[in-house]
Order: C-alpha cells, then sequence, then structure tokens
C-alpha cells in the first residue's frame, strides 16, 4: 500500500465510459486482446491524490516514477478555470515585487504565463525552450542540465532587466537554477521565483527568493 492519503478516483462513470471508448476500433469492432486488458486494468486500478488548490479540488493520479515511488501528476495544460484561480492568487502577490518581464520553462506553465502578463500588463513574456528551435536567432543555451535555450532576441530584451520566473512544480530546483544561470547570462536579474507547487520534503537549492502555492508529498511503497 502507499502510505499517504490517498483514494480511488469517485468518477468511476467517466473511467468505464473510457474504457468502453478503448474497446471500439475506428471501424466500430471490439477488441479482446491482452493490450486492452492491461489499459482497462490500468484505468480501473489507479490511485488519485486529492489537491486543494486556490478553492478548487483536483483528484490527481499517482504515476510511478521508480519501482517504489510514485508521484502526483500535476497538469495545468486544459484546465482554464484551475488557471484563471492559480492567477488571481499570484496576481495579488506578485504586484508587490518590482519587475519587468515574466520568464517561464515550456511547456505546461505557458497558459498561466499568459494570463499572468495580461492581468499585471505586461505586454511581454519570455518562455524558454528545452531544444533549439528553428525560429530562433542567436539562442543562448545553458551549460548544465536540463537543458533550456534562450531566443536571442528574447535575451536582447531581457538585458538589464527585472524578471519573475513562473514555474508549475519544483521539486530539487535543478531546472529554475538553468533557468536563472541563462537568465543572469542575458544580463538580466531574477527578482524571485513562483512556483504553483513544491513536491517532496528535499531542500530546495535555489540561491534566490522563492516561493510556492501548495506542496505535493512523494508517495513510497511498504512493500
Amino acid at each position: 500500500m502507499i502510505r499517504s492519503h490517498h483514494k480511488k478516483d469517485p468518477s468511476t462513470t467517466l473511467r468505464m465510459t473510457a474504457a468502453v471508448r478503448l474497446l471500439r476500433s475506428p471501424k466500430g469492432d471490439t477488441r479482446n486482446d491482452g493490450n486492452f486488458i492491461t489499459v482497462c486494468a490500468s484505468i480501473f486500478s489507479m490511485d488519485y491524490y486529492a489537491l486543494n488548490l486556490c478553492g478548487l479540488t483536483r483528484q490527481l493520479p499517482l504515476v510511478a516514477i521508480a519501482p517504489n515511488l510514485k508521484i502526483a501528476s500535476f497538469n495545468l495544460l486544459g484546465d482554464g478555470e484551475l488557471v484563471e484561480a492559480i492567477a488571481g492568487e499570484l496576481t495579488v502577490r506578485l504586484k508587490a515585487i518590482s519587475f519587468d518581464y515574466l520568464v517561464g520553462p515550456e511547456v505546461k506553465v505557458v497558459p498561466l504565463l499568459q494570463v499572468l502578463a495580461t492581468r499585471l500588463g505586461k505586454p511581454r513574456y519570455v518562455v524558454l525552450r528545452k531544444n533549439i528551435m528553428g525560429y530562433m536567432t542567436g539562442p543562448l543555451t545553458g551549460k548544465t542540465k536540463p537543458t533550456m535555450v534562450l531566443n536571442g532576441p528574447d535575451a536582447q530584451l531581457l538585458k538589464g532587466k527585472k524578471v519573475v520566473i513562473i514555474d508549475d512544480v519544483v521539486s530539487t530546483g535543478a531546472t529554475i537554477e538553468v533557468v536563472s544561470e541563462l537568465i543572469k547570462s542575458a544580463g538580466a536579474e531574477v527578482a524571485a521565483v513562483y512556483a504553483i507547487i513544491k513536491q517532496g520534503t528535499e531542500p530546495e537549492k535555489i540561491s534566490v527568493p522563492f516561493y510556492f502555492l501548495s506542496k505535493l508529498p512523494f508517495f513510497h511503497n511498504s512493500s
């Protein structure tokens, strides 16, 4: 068993609907192979963790990342209601900080960057990519992993400015440190880091002021 307060997702009907859809091929035929049985077993046995955040509750699926370790998978993409709620909370906090631009690593935090920039009256925000893309000119890359890339024109935009880094989930802070180093290499100053979730109990290795809205534990199997 997993040591934490979690439960089976109460929306059994939704999962049953998903299973029925999986039964149907594009031609409407049913499937009876082992792959289908495996998928259905996964759907009906999955554990969930109830996250209460900014007045909303989301059932997060517990996903295995190691033989005896699971995480609650938090995904902001497509959840407009949650994006708006988080943006409302962060807007209040960010108004107390003097800064010029919002910066975030791709990809799940992008909708939040868009809403925050609009609410704060910031006409531009910057997204760091994981790879050099074809549209980029004079990109800057980090010296350590995970690899992050800052487009050349964005680097010029940030030069001499103050930025706030926004991210969805922070565990050790390794990604944030890479983002911070890249921003500093462009001649900008990191005023603060805001994350939606701090995951785990390991102290984050972040050298600038760091804030978050909620915590998520890791989930360890007892066996």
